[in-house]
């Protein structure tokens, strides 16, 4: 028998066996190297902590964490490579800013069953549009984006960026596509971009979850450090492949995701 591992909260107390806590681990690993291309990390991690009996706020919060040190992680082989859109970052980090922690404070009054369903909606909106302009992202377009086009980005930003604060499943998905077909950026460009700006849409909402005390720092720590050294190997994989590339990889994960997520949601509001 694995030995087991406590891990006590001030609101409850949740066990871990040794197996069990290995296994997040590989997950958590896996999941940060594919999501570094794709986004929709917490679509895998979260729903394998609340199946290993993690309270679901106190889940919501320690991966936050763990996504801070990821998209850390996840940004550094970017940096010097001249791919992160450094003329637009000030705005779209205010934004995500200020985004980030309303959505976080609506972790604390919001129930998060609604979320499946419109993520699988969202998802698949952005398959659908990204099948339809199978060129975007691939390579660079050199006409620059229209007044409507760069609003609506800005505009994206801050309406996704409440929800990553909120939950973060899928957050940098539905970012990187609305980068690709509003502000015409690369498919290596939009996820270096959206890394970056993901670090501080993690970080303020992982502070938020400081105040409110609903973090395990054990686990988080161990977690955080595994997905920062996941980050560190996707984004240096990223680099080594081509846009088109990167658009199939991009878009197969999201058809998967997009299905699993719609059949959890349907089975969800079948059982209620």
């Amino acid at each position: 028998m694995s030995r087991p591992i406590n891990w006590i909260k001030q609101k409850g107390i949740f066990v871990l066996t040794t197996i069990q806590l290995f296994t997040l681990i590989a997950i958590f690993f896996i999941a940060s190297v594919i999501s570094v291309i794709t986004g929709s990390t917490s679509l895998i991690t979260v729903p394998i902590m609340l199946q290993f009996g993690i309270e679901p706020r106190i889940a919501l919060a320690t991966n936050m964490l763990a996504l801070t040190l990821m998209s850390i992680g996840g940004t550094l082989p970017f940096v010097g490579k001249g791919v992160i859109e450094r003329q637009r970052l000030p705005l779209l980090i205010v934004l995500t800013l200020t985004a980030s922690i309303l959505g976080a404070l609506l972790v604390l009054v919001i129930p998060s069953k609604s979320m499946p369903l419109i993520i699988s909606i969202s998802m698949i909106t952005v398959t659908v549009l990204s099948i339809a302009n199978r060129n975007a992202g691939v390579a660079p377009v050199e006409t620059i984006p229209s007044r409507v086009a760069e609003i609506l980005g800005y505009v994206a930003t801050f309406v996704l960026g409440i929800y990553g604060g909120f939950f973060s499943g899928g957050y940098v998905t539905l970012l990187t596509a609305a980068y690709v077909m509003l502000f015409r950026m690369t498919f290596v460009q939009a996820i270096a971009t959206t890394k970056f700006i993901n670090i501080f849409s993690s970080l303020s909402a992982t502070l938020i979850f400081m105040m409110q005390g609903v973090i395990d720092y054990k686990l988080g720590a161990i977690l955080g450090f595994t997905m920062f050294i996941g980050g560190i190997v996707g984004g240096r994989i990223s680099l080594t492949l081509s846009n088109l590339w990167l658009q199939r990889i991009y878009l197969t994960v999201v058809s998967l995701l997009t299905l699993v997520t719609l059949r959890k949601s349907l089975q969800s509001n079948h059982s209620n």
